[in-house]
């Protein structure tokens, strides 16, 4: 499995290559449970391409589509995002004194998903004791089973 991460790691440019939708903020197009499929490898992102992205000092990526693109007389290029179901742009989630996203904020675009099998990892994290029950069943099958 670890192979298998790298391996797509290294195709999609990406660090976190499939995430799992964790809220409702992007619905109707992607719902809670969703796993998204990361590409990288293309430098150019535009207006109403779907990105994941990281916040400086925030640990969980964020899921929302580009609202506008700001291109500066350098050529690098600035980017507000916004959640589809959300009233209001994402530069309330920036970090402090951030107006814009810069292009290495972007861990990558949605190029695929997959409905509904993420809601595994939002149970897991949700409700803790689910990890443990797991754990123990694994085990308990372990003890008794037989070899032939």
């Amino acid at each position: 499995a670890l192979m298998i991460w790298k391996g797509l790691m290294f195709l999609t440019f990406s660090e976190s290559p499939v995430v799992v939708v964790l809220s409702g903020s992007m619905e109707p197009a992607f719902q809670r449970g969703d796993i998204l499929f990361l590409d990288n490898s293309v430098h150019e992102v535009g207006v109403g391409d779907v990105v994941v992205f990281k916040i400086k000092d925030r640990d969980i990526p964020i899921v929302h589509r580009i609202l506008k693109l700001h291109q500066k007389p350098d050529g690098t290029v600035n980017l507000l995002t916004k959640g589809d179901n959300n009233r209001v742009d994402d530069r309330g989630l920036y970090a402090p004194g951030q107006l814009w996203l810069e292009r290495e904020d972007i861990l990558g675009k949605a190029v695929g998903t997959v409905r509904y099998v993420g809601m595994v990892t939002i149970a897991l994290n949700d409700y803790p004791v689910l990890k443990y029950v797991l754990v123990g069943m694994m085990g308990l099958f372990v003890l008794t089973s037989k070899e032939g």
